[in-house]
């Protein structure tokens, strides 16, 4: 979901939660830091590596963008990857059989691990940056030769 398409309220509410979960987080730093209470209840403790994954929820819905969960090893047709990754199905398949994504065959169709996913994500997302900043030494090395 875009920016726009986002209620602000939401928006508001997701930062402003944001901005509580990471307090808590940094405040207490290797303990619980969020209780969670329901109505009529007894409050419960959750787990820091779940408040972290909220955290990440509400950066991300405070931005404006939706938020999907997957579990680590649920299996992805080469649609669904194509669609995560934003590039054409044929793309997904040379990159598969390029041995850049880890897959298994399931009769005659690929299955990706969504885990192997995001770990190509990583890797490709360290590489660009990498470019990046070779290109931006080159234009700067470039610059100072004029």
């Amino acid at each position: 979901m875009s920016r726009s398409t986002r209620p602000e309220p939401e928006i508001e509410l997701a930062t402003t939660a944001l901005r509580a979960v990471q307090h808590g987080l940094s405040a207490h730093a290797g303990e619980p830091v969020l209780q969670l209470a329901v109505q009529g209840e007894e409050t419960v403790p959750v787990p820091r590596e779940a408040v972290e994954l909220l955290a990440r929820i509400l950066s991300s819905m405070a931005a404006g963008r939706g938020v999907t969960i997957m579990p680590a090893n649920a299996e992805l047709t080469t649609a669904q990857a194509a669609e995560i990754l934003n590039v054409s199905r044929p793309h997904v398949i040379k990159l598969l059989d390029e041995g850049k994504i880890e897959y298994r065959m399931v009769g005659t169709h690929r299955r990706i691990r969504a885990d192997s996913l995001r770990q190509f994500q990583r890797t490709d997302g360290l590489r660009r940056r990498d470019a990046f900043a070779e290109l931006v030494s080159l234009s700067q090395d470039s610059g100072e030769k004029e």
